[in-house]
Parts: C-alpha cells; sequence; structure tokens
C-alpha cells in the first residue's frame, strides 16, 4: 500500500484499535492511543518496526491481549539494522521513565528499537506526526521531555543524552547524514 491509499486505510485501523474494549487497567492508560497509533502506523506499512513493535513475544502477547483484544497483526514487517547502543538507548529511556504505569517499559523498548530507523523517530515509530511523539516522551519520560527546551529533534537529542552520559561530544543519530532535515538539525544550535 503507497502514498495516500495508506491514510484511510491507517484512519481506518486506528479508530478500530481504539473501538476496541480493552482491560479495565488497560482501557485508562493514556498510553493506549500512543500505541494504537504505532500498531496502525505499521499496519499501514509506515515506520520501521519490525513484528510485534519490537518486544518480545510475551510482552506483545500480553500488550495485545490487554489493549487491543483479537487485533492480529499485519503479514509484513519491517527489519531495521540492529544497533550497538540499542540497550544504552533503552537504559537511557528506563532510568527517566515517569514510574506510572506498566507500559512505559514497552514504550522504552519500541522507541529504542525505532532508533535504527532512517527517517524522524516519529515517522520511524510509525506515528501520525511529531506532536504525538512529543506527547509519547513527556507523558513516559518527562524529565528527558523537558530537558529537550530546544525542541531538538527526538532521535538526535536522545542519541546527545546517550553521548553526553558516555562522555563523547560528536555524537549525531545513525541516520543523520542522509536525512532531509540534515540542515535544520546540524546548522546553529536551536
Amino acid at each position: 500500500m503507497n502514498g495516500p491509499d495508506r491514510l484511510p486505510y491507517r484512519a481506518l485501523v486506528l479508530a478500530e484499535l481504539l473501538a476496541t474494549p480493552a482491560a479495565a487497567a488497560a482501557a485508562g492508560d493514556p498510553n493506549r492511543s500512543l500505541l494504537a497509533s504505532m500498531l496502525a502506523g505499521q499496519a499501514a506499512d509506515s515506520g520501521c518496526l519490525p513484528a510485534r513493535l519490537g518486544l518480545a513475544e510475551d510482552c506483545y502477547r500480553q500488550l495485545v491481549a490487554d489493549y487491543f483484544p483479537g487485533f492480529e497483526a499485519p503479514a509484513t514487517f519491517h527489519q531495521p539494522e540492529a544497533i550497538p547502543e540499542w540497550s544504552d538507548l533503552q537504559k537511557l529511556l528506563l532510568d527517566h521513565r515517569a514510574g506510572a504505569r506498566h507500559s512505559e517499559l514497552w514504550i522504552a523498548d519500541i522507541v529504542a528499537t525505532a532508533c535504527a530507523g532512517r527517517d524522524h523517530l516519529w515517522q520511524d515509530l510509525g506515528l501520525s506526526c511529531r506532536d504525538e511523539l512529543s506527547r509519547l516522551m513527556l507523558l513516559n519520560f518527562p524529565e528527558l521531555a523537558r530537558a529537550n527546551t530546544g525542541d531538538m529533534k527526538w532521535k538526535k537529542f536522545l542519541y546527545r543524552q546517550f553521548c553526553s552520559r558516555e562522555g563523547i561530544y560528536v555524537c549525531p543519530a545513525p541516520s543523520c547524514g542522509e536525512c532531509k532535515d540534515y540542515a535544520k538539525c546540524f546548522g546553529p544550535e536551536n
């Protein structure tokens, strides 16, 4: 499915996911709409996430059973390249999680996985817009979100945080060099 055809299909899948009755705790989780957006994006062939959003099979099964019972994942998936810093990115996210809900653990794994993609992080996650990613970050990793005072692109920001922890001072994300927005990110600092 290409181009404009993806958008109505994505919207349909998102509406169906959000209309699915969820377990009580999952129904009240503000991450539910964000997880639904990622699943809808994946169903519409957006993003870079592999099967199960990059989660372990048991975690993914629990997510679907609690949040979107009966959802069947699409048959096609992407396979982003493995990145050696995955566990460091995951740890950065987990160290800054809000601690308010279990789904934050899944979100940390999914975001770390999407960092291997070649587009902006919101696109690699299969979200519909950057605002969804900003909401995801503020909800799940509020300390990190508040530290992004210059509205830096999220992938660049996460890599900068990771690299400063490691004492590395020139640290673009792996896809930065080929991004169409390179000049925006690596021009005068915002």
